[in-house]
């Protein structure tokens, strides 16, 4: 088989296709033919040598990637609710960047008819991200008002759906006018453009109250206003901070890095309940271990996307030999919707 292995951290020079055997299926395992390959924000954090459970769990060299869709292959004993030659799709804990791949049963699911391979590879982990986010940490209620951050990208636009779904009024904010019209479509019932409009006075004009909750994987550059513009009793959800890392040029800026965590606003405990607000953060990787949880999203979201609640993702594909330039698209902060590997061979 053909993988992408990472032996340090890097910029994209680190990123190596190699062969490798291709792994047999333990008990309750699915070995996997990937046709496609998800590619995350968190993935180029896994290069850098900055994502926590990378550094924890495996350390290097790494294969980076969390999602795929493929065949099933072959499966180990213990194995029912799929069989060689099932269209699936699926989370791995990393390892994904592979033309094979060897997941826990517990997490390989029958691909929705309504996605194709890439669009499959491409959807469980902004999904979930955005499902846990909104329907496992907080309790909502229909007129609810959000603030999306980053809301073009592939977290922000489950995001927007999955409010709109559930009779939410969304606001969402994006850093490029040409993202404008993507976000108008997937539902926001506002949007603001922050290169052409004063970000916190728009959001303020828009609903002058707070919010209720607020999704802000930014960092430092708007946590502390994300928290200011919350109501009594709002939340803010952090699951990320890229603007503690550089958006272009394939390397980590740490003087940048440094400053941010300088600006980082410091929250505590009493100040929160005197203001009568909350802060929920989270990290889909260290979410693998609770598959109650996962199933649970798994199978609502599937049975959306099939009735066509949720918009197929707008995918952008690269070969896997050209994943340094999917991790430079990504970075660049110019995309909309999802990249993905196509890791197939060519017909």
């Amino acid at each position: 088989m053909h993988k992408v292995v990472i032996h340090k951290a890097g910029g994209y020079e680190q990123l190596k296709l190699e062969t490798h055997p291709v792994p047999k299926p333990g008990d309750r395992q699915v070995l996997i033919r990937t046709e496609a390959v998800g590619v995350n924000y968190a993935d180029i954090c896994v290069r850098w040598g900055v994502y926590e459970s990378a550094r924890r769990f495996v350390g290097w060299p790494i294969t980076p990637g969390f999602e795929y869709a493929g065949r099933v292959e072959e499966v180990g004993r213990g194995v029912a609710h799929v069989k060689p030659g099932d269209p699936v799709f699926g989370l791995t804990f990393f390892d994904g960047y592979s033309t094979h791949v060897c997941a826990p049963a517990d997490l390989v699911w029958p691909k929705p008819e309504a996605l194709d391979f890439e669009a499959a590879a491409g959807f469980l982990a902004v999904h979930l991200t955005a499902y846990h986010g909104l329907l496992q940490n907080v309790v909502i209620r229909p007129g609810m008002r959000v603030l999306v951050h980053s809301a073009a990208g592939g977290v922000g636009s489950a995001l927007v759906q999955l409010c709109k779904l559930h009779d939410l009024h969304v606001t969402g904010v994006v850093g490029a006018s040409h993202k404008v019209e993507h976000v108008r479509q997937l539902g926001a019932d506002a949007v603001i453009d922050k290169s052409t409009q004063s970000l916190w006075d728009e959001a303020r004009r828009l609903c002058p109250d707070g919010y209720d909750l607020v999704f802000d994987a930014n960092g430092p550059e708007t946590l502390a206003q994300s928290y200011a513009h919350l109501r009594p009793t709002g939340k803010l959800l952090v699951y990320g901070f890229h603007t503690l890392l550089p958006k272009q040029g394939g390397r980590i800026n740490y003087l940048k890095a440094a400053l941010g965590l300088l600006r980082m606003p410091r929250l505590n405990p009493l100040m929160m309940t005197t203001e009568n607000k909350g802060v929920v953060a989270f990290n889909l990787s260290f979410l693998f271990g609770r598959t109650d949880l996962l199933r649970a999203a798994v199978n609502d979201l599937t049975a959306w996307v099939e009735k066509g609640k949720i918009a197929v993702p707008k995918i952008r594909s690269f070969a896997l030999a050209d994943v340094a330039q999917a991790h430079r698209a990504l970075e660049s902060g110019a995309t909309t919707g999802k990249l993905v590997l196509r890791t197939a061979p060519a017909s």
